[in-house]
């Protein structure tokens, strides 16, 4: 999957000049925590996010007392060095950049122009989708030696119980690095008998641990 596929076009934002008073509104009318600065072109020059606006500003008990705070332009409190994505760039590898530099939101950029942006709802709302955690089913959890050919086993046995993947999903085991657990979500409600059929297969299964079912 590509940025452009989860991306919002429809995009607010603001210029440089404009007023710390002018971003809560915008903030307010559209319900966003983001604001891309732009200049003429729809250059980014900057970023403008809702904590950026509760650091610059008094808290509700001063405010009166330091009115001009919100009359400041908005290049005196965005953040310069944006990390900005390609409507091509694909989502896990732009997820890795959300979490190696803890940002909230990125722009998309096309032929240096300001095309969409891209929150981490955004990309939580597509890791559920991508993991069908919001459909009826079932996860399993099987720990599997780090070597070719585990996942077709597994997927295998599956098969054989005439079950539908919805998704898989592979991260090491943090004990053992010579293996790794595979998060299976499987579209049936009852997957007691489908655990049967692994653990008979020879796979440990770690999720569900059913009672009574030798592991």
């Amino acid at each position: 999957m590509i940025i452009e596929e989860i991306m919002k076009t429809k995009v607010a934002t603001l210029q440089a000049a404009n007023t710390v008073a002018d971003a809560i509104k915008l903030m307010e009318d559209y319900k966003i925590r983001h604001i891309p600065i732009v200049d003429g072109n729809r250059h980014v020059i900057g970023l403008v996010t809702d904590r950026d606006i509760r650091d610059a500003t008094p808290s509700i008990f001063r405010r009166q007392e330091h009115s001009e705070d919100f009359q400041k332009p908005l290049e005196t409190i965005m953040k310069k060095n944006v990390i900005t994505a390609h409507p091509l760039d694909f989502v896990e590898e732009t997820a890795a950049l959300f979490y190696e530099h803890h940002i909230s939101c990125m722009p998309v950029i096309q032929d240096s122009r300001l095309v969409g942006i891209v929150t981490e709802t955004d990309l939580l709302h597509t890791l559920v989708e991508l993991t069908g955690a919001h459909t009826p089913g079932s996860q399993i959890e099987v720990k599997v030696p780090n070597k070719s050919g585990t996942l077709w086993e597994v997927a295998n046995v599956i098969r054989n119980r005439k079950a539908n993947i919805q998704s898989v999903l592979v991260y090491p085991d943090k004990k053992d690095e010579a293996y790794k657990i595979l998060v299976i979500r499987v579209q049936t409600m009852n997957p007691v008998g489908l655990i049967h059929d692994l653990k008979a297969a020879g796979h440990h299964v770690l999720w569900p641990n059913i009672p009574g079912m030798p592991i």
